[in-house]
């Protein structure tokens, strides 16, 4: 089967590399150029060896290319957007790397061009293909852990003085940064918040504006939801989780990055019994399922699984935690 042509625009953020790196170990792509006007950027992209042999074009030689069909957005936050609408415009599919910007009009703006136009916009949620997640979907599908009542989720890390300062003009802080991650996968839970009630705190001893201890409270008519993030947890990759609490039953995955799920039945359930059992996967590769989905929505061999709706309900109630504009 021909093999996609897939570019990437952008190496500035911080997926940028393993998404490159996941298209070019696809046998689905062929990766045809990149794009990074920023002389920095573009150096340190070639000090890593992930763009060894790749032609970096401009733009436009980009969006040219005869028979390119998707785009990896990749840029720095604050171009996101822009530089998305241009793709669409061009008639490309797009994975576009996450948060969704700070404008939640031209976000919906794009959504209904790449409606409009039957393009994939694929947001770069790095949990989505997670194996629990895939499993916990399942779960959830199939009604096994019966009526969702909590779900509760962390996602941290450790920065040093130096890191916080290149993410400080960011407004929206930790909880804009990093926790629109699980903010995606609440929302495919449980829907769209009926309310978000935001907290937000400067918690270190480190000199500087920015909000590293955040906390966000979902409401709903059935069900609560929280979402904790900081940048002052020491070894917090391995504490990120996620809980969700049903009415048949509760599921616990911790950590994301090495995947490992408690499962706890009311009733015996398929394969899993009555209780409590450990569920380990192996052959994890972050971005990898990614690719392969995107490969198979772009040959029409499936639909999206993940809407344009749900895509600007998340953005909206990732704006919402972190305290930041929605019109």
């Amino acid at each position: 089967m021909k093999k996609i042509k897939v570019g990437q625009i952008g190496v500035g953020h911080p997926h940028a590399g393993g998404k490159m790196q996941a298209f070019r170990k696809s046998e689905e792509y062929e990766v045809v150029g990149v794009v990074e006007p920023d002389e920095k950027l573009r150096a340190y992209a070639a000090s890593t060896g992930i763009y060894k042999d790749l032609p970096f074009l401009t733009q436009e030689q980009l969006l040219n290319i005869d028979g390119l069909q998707a785009v990896a957005v990749e840029t720095q936050v604050a171009d996101l957007l822009p530089t998305a609408e241009t793709c669409i415009a061009a008639g490309k599919h797009i994975h576009l790397d996450k948060p969704a910007g700070l404008s939640l009009p031209h976000f919906k703006r794009i959504l209904d061009q790449a409606a409009q136009k039957h393009l994939l916009l694929q947001m770069g949620y790095m949990y989505r293909y997670n194996p629990g997640v895939v499993l916990l979907r399942d779960l959830l599908q199939k009604g096994w852990l019966g009526a969702p009542f909590e779900v509760h989720t962390v996602i941290s890390k450790k920065m040093d003085a130096a890191s916080r300062k290149q993410l400080e003009p960011q407004p929206g802080g930790m909880m804009f940064e990093l926790a629109c991650h699980v903010i995606d996968l609440v929302v495919e839970i449980l829907g769209r918040p009926d309310q978000v009630t935001a907290f937000a705190q400067h918690a270190s001893d480190i000199d500087d504006t920015l909000q590293d201890n955040m906390l966000a409270v979902f409401s709903y008519p059935r069900a609560l939801a929280t979402v904790k993030t900081s940048c002052n947890e020491v070894q917090g990759f391995d504490r990120r989780h996620i809980v969700v609490c049903g009415s048949e039953g509760t599921f616990h995955l911790q950590p994301f990055g090495r995947p490992s799920a408690s499962l706890t039945l009311a009733q015996a359930k398929g394969k899993y019994r009555k209780g409590q059992q450990e569920i380990s996967f192996s052959g994890y590769t972050r971005y990898q399922d990614d690719v392969a989905d995107m490969a198979k929505i772009i040959r029409r061999e499936k639909d999206i699984d993940f809407s344009y709706q749900h895509d600007y309900d998340v953005q909206e109630t990732v704006l919402k935690s972190a305290s930041l504009p929605v019109t």
